[in-house]
């Protein structure tokens, strides 16, 4: 698993190198206030990049969240009903 997670991040590597090297037009990006000048492939590289963050963080905040808040949810409820039937069982009985 460690040896394919290597190739993976080597052939990331490798193809972000490669869309550098073969996009090397200067471009100005202007966003009103800010105008940067850069070659191609490196805004193409950091424009899939934020895309790549923006999506994950969307996929956290729409699934992981609410997963999240349900399990510990049922891990109180679980708590709760081990805790009162442990109170019961301790009881004596009449």
């Amino acid at each position: 698993m460690r040896l394919i997670r290597i190739l993976v991040a080597f052939a990331c590597l490798a193809t972000g190198a490669i869309v550098g090297a073969l996009n090397r037009d200067l471009v100005q990006i202007d966003f009103g206030v800010l105008v940067i000048a850069t070659t191609l492939g490196i805004a193409l590289i950091v424009s899939l990049l934020l895309g790549v963050l923006i999506g994950g963080l969307s996929v956290s905040a729409a699934v992981v969240l609410p997963l999240r808040r349900r399990l510990s949810r049922v891990e109180r409820a679980h708590h709760a009903a081990v805790e009162s039937s442990a109170l019961a069982q301790t009881r004596p009985e009449a």
